[in-house]
This record gives structure tokens, C-alpha cells and sequence, in this order.
């Protein structure tokens, strides 16, 4: 664990049980990552706060943001304010003798900063490729690319991975009092994993038409015991 709190801004560090905390780029990068939907919080047009779930992707020291031009979270959160984004993934269900003990194993990320709209083309084909292969690896290079329509419609931000921290809870339930008797009652962790069904074709496409490469690489790294 890196608990280098020199360079954290206290904006995101980890005050409650602060051992589980993670300052490290490695640790961070790592769970963005992993992380297929994250969550941004912005404040709405009413001053009230407001999350909206999103896909995003890392490349370099930035997080990218997409989604319809049209949407007004999106486009307020590229105007120069101050914006939260979060990612979790969850690894286990930990049982405990005790239900106030019960808990998740679990690593999450949380971002704070000042996202910027994507305004070239470039860039924003640097985003959507990125998003596409973080997810399918291989399909950016067999589908068909974005358009110049299809580039005016969709929003981009990236935001600077800079006030960033990560809190990870890994292991069995916290410590056990001795009145409890371990040989009555299960105490353990149920493990989670994302897995994959296999990939059902579209109704208007050849019977016979091959799964495609990224398509059928990606199930298969994701079937039980093997999703990490």
C-alpha cells in the first residue's frame, strides 16, 4: 500500500479506516481500468447534486468521458466546474458471525477536477478507440469507424487524474470474539466475478456468420473462474 499523503490532496483522502487507502498511480490506473461504468456527480441547473452513470476510459494521465452531445449533464460538466467521478468493483460478499460485521470486499476509485470538452476530432477519435478496446479489444479495427456526423453528436471530456485516491477492503471478517463458536455458524467470504454467457447473434444476420474475433475473445476470457 503507497501512503505517500505528501502528494494526496485532502479533497480525497481516506478517512475512514485510512489503511485501506491507495495514493499510488499503479493502484489507481489499475481499477479505472477494470471498471467498465463509472458515476460522475455534477450540481444541476437547480443547484441540487446529480449522478449519472457513463462509460469512461484512461489514457495516459486523463480519464475520458463520452456521450450524446445533447446531454445536458455532460455538457455542464465540461464548462470549468468542479465535478467527482467514482468507479467500484466488487469482489466478494464477506460473512461474518456478527451482521453489523458483514461487509464487501471491494476497490474503488474516487477522481475530483476540473473536466475539459474534447473539441478536435482527433482527440475525440483517440477517446472512442479507447473506449472501444478497453471493453472489446481488437473490435475498433473490425467495425466501422465513427463519421463526421457521428463525431459532431458525441460529447468527449477528459479529466486530469490528479486529486485521485483508491480504497480497497480485501480478506476474511475483522476479528473474532471469543464467546463466538466458529464450529456453528459459516463464517466466510463469497467470491464475484463479472462472467460471460455465450454472445447470441443478431435475428437478421446469416445463421452461419462467424462470431467475430474481439466478440468471441472477449466471452471467453470472462467465463466463470477466469473474469478478473
Amino acid at each position: 500500500m503507497t501512503t505517500d499523503h505528501t502528494a494526496t490532496p485532502e479533497s480525497v483522502r481516506v478517512h475512514r479506516i485510512p489503511e485501506r487507502g491507495h495514493y499510488d498511480r499503479e493502484t489507481i490506473d489499475a481499477i479505472l481500468d477494470a471498471s467498465i461504468v463509472c458515476h460522475v456527480a455534477t450540481i444541476d441547473h437547480d443547484g441540487r447534486p446529480l449522478v449519472i452513470p457513463n462509460q469512461h476510459a484512461r489514457v495516459g494521465d486523463f480519464v475520458y468521458l463520452h456521450g450524446s452531445a445533447a446531454s445536458r449533464n455532460l455538457k455542464r460538466a465540461g464548462q470549468g466546474v468542479d465535478i467527482s467521478l467514482s468507479v467500484t468493483l466488487i469482489d466478494g460478499l464477506v460473512i461474518a458471525h456478527r451482521l453489523f460485521n458483514h461487509s464487501i470486499n471491494y476497490r474503488s476509485v474516487v477522481l475530483r477536477g476540473i473536466a475539459q470538452q474534447v473539441e478536435s476530432n482527433e482527440e475525440k477519435l483517440i477517446a472512442l478507440e479507447a473506449f472501444t478496446e478497453r471493453i472489446l479489444p481488437g473490435r475498433w479495427a473490425e467495425a466501422i469507424a465513427p463519421d463526421e456526423q457521428e463525431l459532431k453528436s458525441t460529447i468527449v471530456l477528459r479529466l486530469p487524474i490528479t486529486e485521485a485516491s483508491a480504497k480497497i477492503r480485501t480478506g476474511m471478517p475483522g476479528h473474532v470474539d471469543e464467546e463466538e463458536d466458529l464450529t456453528k455458524l459459516w463464517v466466510g467470504v463469497i467470491p464475484i466475478e463479472m462472467v460471460a454467457g455465450d454472445p447470441i447473434p443478431h435475428p437478421d444476420i446469416p445463421a452461419d456468420l462467424a462470431v467475430s474475433g474481439s466478440v468471441s475473445a472477449w466471452a471467453a476470457a470472462h467465463v466463470s473462474g477466469s473474469a478478473g
